[in-house]
């Protein structure tokens, strides 16, 4: 018998062992055929993955410093003797900065380096955050969010053109992928930490962990943009040839760059669409733990904990993005994204059970990320002459588009109710897929790249 054992863990090993080489080569099967080149083209550096690692921890604390808001609106409301309504000016008023600000982050990290600019915006964030801690009135809190806002602009668009251009366009996607991690665990945290600290230990807490998380991050891309700068001077005192390497100091004629990428045909599509899913995805977004709240009568912890699942069902996503990819291609990611999140958002709009909400609001995330990340490696790819000033500008409208979300929905509850104005964003968002997988495929017909 023990004999017998030793043979089968023995067996096991083999099989291991035969898997891996098989594996091993399987994976130069495939490559064979390329040229060199292409194969070293196509390779993603240990130290871009790890910047990349540390950029998802900035857009880990750009989403949540943009959602810890959400969930404690009935608090503000309650606290500063305020309507709903008004209490939601702490996220428009921060949505509303973050997509003009885009207007000077785009031209800088084109001129400064998008790195420095991000590294630099997560301690600006830190100090933004304190203001809000000590914040005596609403009008003063939304002076600290209107800094905050404007530090932490720069930091998710400046990391996605920052990936868009240190890894190979084959790759960008996947590579999307981890930064939209963060995000997405930073939306999860967002919406959990905003509830649960409010309700355990008041609205000021939040952003004392906001001050703290942003401080610890941009210690990482401090450490990491040194990092960097030395590497690229070692680089060029041993090759002068690779100069071109550093990060370009070039004048930027922004308003010359906005121009040519607004007038394009495609430029238009594309931004049009990052308005319509802004407005109808992030802007109704806001409302959604105040709808539980409210409606079905949960206490702030569990609504802004169920809104969290919206970000979880978003790394679900993440899990099976590259497959997903694969299999569906860009138009199937749209469409079958926008009627899941459309559906899903019907369902918390209007079901008088708050159990039934738990899988909506995780699949409606994982619905929506299908879209989004797809609209992101568009957005990456739609000037590569100019990416910051591109992505910026993806940026903006999106963040435009979710201020004038807020603002209508905020100002649509009392006349239509919370339930109305959440399942039309659904059913709004749902056609959207269907229109961006119809022009794609109109696109990719006449034999451009629609990435």
């Amino acid at each position: 018998m023990k004999a017998w054992l030793v043979w089968v863990k023995q067996s096991d090993c083999r099989s291991c062992c035969c898997y891996g080489l098989y594996l091993r080569t399987w994976i130069r099967t495939q490559t064979v055929s390329r040229p060199v080149t292409t194969h070293n083209a196509d390779a993603v550096s240990t130290t871009t993955r790890r910047s990349i690692l540390l950029l998802s921890f900035a857009t880990f604390s750009s989403m949540c410093a943009q959602r810890i808001c959400d969930a404690m609106l009935p608090e503000l409301a309650r606290v500063f003797t305020v309507s709903l309504a008004q209490a939601a000016q702490v996220v428009s008023v921060f949505a509303i900065t973050y997509g003009v600000a885009q207007l000077i982050y785009g031209p800088l990290g084109d001129r400064l380096g998008k790195y420095r600019i991000i590294t630099y915006g997560a301690f600006g964030c830190s100090v933004a955050s304190l203001v809000a801690v000590f914040a005596s009135s609403l009008d003063m809190l939304l002076v600290a969010r209107f800094l905050m806002s404007l530090s932490v602009a720069g930091l998710i668009p400046m990391a996605m053109a920052w990936v868009g251009d240190s890894v190979p366009t084959n790759r960008l996607q996947e590579m999307l992928t981890r930064t939209g991690l963060g995000s997405t665990l930073g939306l999860v945290a967002g919406q959990l930490l905003g509830g649960l600290l409010t309700d355990a230990f008041g609205w000021r807490w939040c952003f004392v962990f906001m001050a703290l998380l942003f401080t610890v991050v941009g210690t990482f891309l401090l450490n990491d943009l040194r990092r960097q700068r030395a590497a690229l001077l070692d680089v060029t005192a041993n090759a002068p040839q690779a100069a071109h390497a550093l990060p370009p100091t070039q004048q930027v004629n922004f308003i010359k760059q906005a121009i040519g990428i607004i007038t394009g045909p495609w430029s238009r599509i594309v931004l049009a669409m990052a308005t319509v899913e802004g407005a109808v995805s992030f802007g109704v977004l806001a409302i959604w733990a105040s709808h539980l709240h409210d409606r079905l009568g949960l206490s702030l912890t569990v609504a802004g904990a169920i809104v969290a699942l919206f970000g979880l069902g978003g790394m679900m996503y993440m899990v099976f993005a590259r497959a997903l990819i694969a299999h569906f291609g860009q138009q199937g990611l749209v469409i079958i994204g926008g009627a899941v999140f459309g559906l899903c958002a019907c369902v918390i709009a209007f079901t008088p059970n708050w159990l039934v909400a738990i899988p909506a609001s995780l699949m409606s995330g994982f619905g929506f990320f299908m879209f989004h990340n797809t609209m992101q490696a568009t957005a990456t790819n739609m000037a590569p002459h100019a990416r910051g000033t591109a992505v910026s500008l993806f940026s903006s409208f999106l963040f435009l588009g979710q201020s004038v979300g807020v603002v209508l929905a905020a100002s649509l509850i009392d006349r239509i109710g919370s339930s109305a104005v959440i399942g039309g964003a659904g059913v709004v968002m749902a056609l959207e897929g269907v229109f961006f997988a119809w022009v794609l495929g109109r696109r990719e017909a006449s034999g451009r790249s629609f990435s």
